[in-house]
């Protein structure tokens, strides 16, 4: 899985993405989109283009294919509430953000971006990247931001580097908590 990976995204190159926003007559659950929040947006990293989502795991792990092998993907920066760890309760909006998840990105073509500063894999063997949905007018749509200025997840940084998004997740998640969304509104405690 690594090897192929790697090999992929060095063969990659960057990304170009146009300025576009979530198709709202769907009816599917659906956050601001990150053209909304941030402007244009393009990815910083080197990038894997045109890979279908095979599975969404949860909120912020998902499954696709890569030259052939299933790669479990984790999500750079984000944390949602835990629907599916075992031995764990579900947790409050986890339903939410799984459903949030599934609905935006099951079935979908996106753009993996990886983030050199945070490695190719997590303990667990997952490859970390941003997901961006590959839209029909071309453009692309970052799940991750997407799915903190919902508040489905949290700004979440793992380790001690910090991640190439992590100011526009903070700022993301700051005005998701102000205005009450998603999570922010619906949890105590």
């Amino acid at each position: 899985m690594l090897p192929a990976l790697l090999l992929l995204a060095a063969c990659g190159g960057e990304g170009a993405a146009q300025d576009s926003t979530v198709d709202s007559s769907s009816g599917a659950v659906q956050a601001p989109s990150a053209a909304a929040v941030d402007g244009g947006l393009s990815p910083k990293g080197r990038t894997i283009s045109g890979l279908e989502v095979e599975r969404v795991i949860d909120g912020d792990t998902i499954k696709v294919v890569i030259d052939g092998d299933d790669v479990t993907v984790r999500m750079i920066g984000i944390d949602t509430p835990e629907t599916v760890k075992p031995d764990s309760p579900v947790e409050c909006f986890g339903p939410e953000a799984s459903d949030f998840a599934k609905q935006s990105l099951t079935g979908a073509t996106v753009t993996l971006e990886l983030d050199e500063s945070q490695g190719a894999t997590d303990q667990y063997d997952r490859a970390l990247a941003y997901v961006w949905r590959e839209l029909p007018d071309g453009g692309l749509q970052m799940f991750n931001l997407d799915s903190v200025a919902g508040g489905f997840a949290e700004a979440r940084q793992y380790g001690p580097t910090p991640y190439a998004w992590k100011a526009e997740f903070e700022d993301a998640e700051s005005a998701a908590r102000d205005n009450g969304a998603g999570q922010w509104g619906a949890c105590t405690g």
